[in-house]
């Protein structure tokens, strides 16, 4: 779980900080959040090739080194001159760092007994919603005494303490099935694993039209500064994290289904709120606290899903499912950066509650299943 909140604040880092490294950069704010969108790119592509590469590798020499490749990139971070060098920092470390996430869910379904797998997998992505509850607050409250510099060699420091605890707690000798191309082609030809992937995209696209550029667009919309800007982020990833604990103790009596169709119809009615109350700083944090209950609930259940559509598949399709996130941020963060560099800051959240719509509709009549 702490290695996730590694991975999470990692990934999410510059939108905590976008005014920073762009200022400190000298770039536009549109342009800093590239270095979400081209994060995305790479980690998308790395998760599932990763997931075949490396799928015969002791999982907690894997997780570890992982670990400490994150780590040792952002305090690299810290050091870069320019945009270009943080770049192709940024992307050397996520190409290794796309690991993570689906490995260690891969790691927790050989601990634990089938039967326990629901509640332990949402407990471990616990670690996505302290990221963000966290990590992007503690990063924006970084850069805004330290600068962005400073923000990274936090993070970097928190990596190093992450790697050395795995290292210490994490038995030896978990390994996976091999991942062969055989697998990839049985997820292909399954049209259940297909849809659930499908809105594991819209909804991740859905959010990151608006949250990659949550600062900014509070600045822009209610005058909000560094310190109200914290607060919404904090406020987000503390109900994430509710919402993931209760998702945790309930999905076993409700079965994935009800608990995935719950939490998406959540944060379908916190993003509507955010776009109709926009202007209302108030308002506006109000819904992030209720689109806050359902993302990282949402996408545990995605998780618990697709590992219950074909447990033989589960390796793949949970680095695959990680991999559809990733171009959901990519191509979320993309759209929502050319409306406001377009200076149509309204419409992100239009847009956003549209393609939620869309998410929580594959998720009521194409996966509908009452038993998963």
């Amino acid at each position: 779980m702490l290695g996730n909140f590694v991975t999470g604040t990692s990934v999410l880092a510059p939108a905590g900080m976008l005014p920073d490294l762009a200022a400190g950069l000298g770039v536009t704010i549109r342009d800093a959040g590239l270095l979400i969108t081209f994060g995305a790119i790479v980690l998308c592509i790395g998760s599932p090739l990763t997931a075949w590469l490396t799928s015969r590798i002791d999982r907690r020499l894997l997780l570890t080194t992982t670990l400490a490749v994150l780590a040792l990139g952002n305090l690299a971070s810290a050091f870069a001159p320019n945009y270009a060098v943080l770049l192709v920092l940024r992307l050397a470390m996520l190409s290794v760092g796309a690991l993570y996430t689906p490995q260690a869910a891969g790691a927790v379904a050989l601990i634990v007994p089938p039967e326990s797998r629901g509640g332990t997998m949402a407990y471990v992505f616990l670690g996505w919603s302290l990221a963000v509850a966290l990590g992007v607050p503690l990063v924006t409250f970084a850069a805004d005494h330290a600068g962005w510099r400073g923000a990274y060699l936090t993070v970097g420091s928190i990596g190093l303490i992450s790697f050395i605890l795995l290292w210490l707690r994490l038995p030896s000798g978990l390994t996976a099935a091999p991942v062969s191309l055989r697998t990839w082609a049985a997820v292909g030809r399954n049209r259940r694993i297909l849809t659930l992937l499908g809105v594991s995209s819209l909804q991740t696209s859905g959010q990151f039209v608006v949250f990659t550029f949550f600062g900014p667009l509070l600045t822009g919309l209610t005058g909000a500064g560094p310190r109200e800007i914290a607060l919404v982020f904090a406020i987000y990833g503390v109900c994430g994290f509710v919402g993931n604990v209760i998702a945790s103790r309930i999905v076993d009596g409700w079965g994935a289904y009800r608990t995935s169709a719950l939490f998406t119809a959540l944060m379908l009615a916190g993003i509507a709120g955010w776009t109709f109350a926009a202007g209302h700083f108030a308002v506006m944090a109000a819904a992030v606290a209720v689109w806050g209950l359902g993302f990282a609930a949402s996408n545990s259940m995605q998780q618990v899903r697709l590992v219950t559509a074909d447990p033989m598949l589960a390796g793949a399709t949970v680095s695959l499912n990680t991999s559809v996130l990733y171009v959901g941020q990519a191509i979320g963060s993309a759209l929502g950066g050319t409306l406001f560099a377009a200076g149509l800051l309204h419409v992100n959240g239009y847009v956003s509650t549209a393609v939620l719509t869309l998410a929580l509709c594959m998720v009521v009549v194409a996966t509908r299943d009452r038993n998963a």
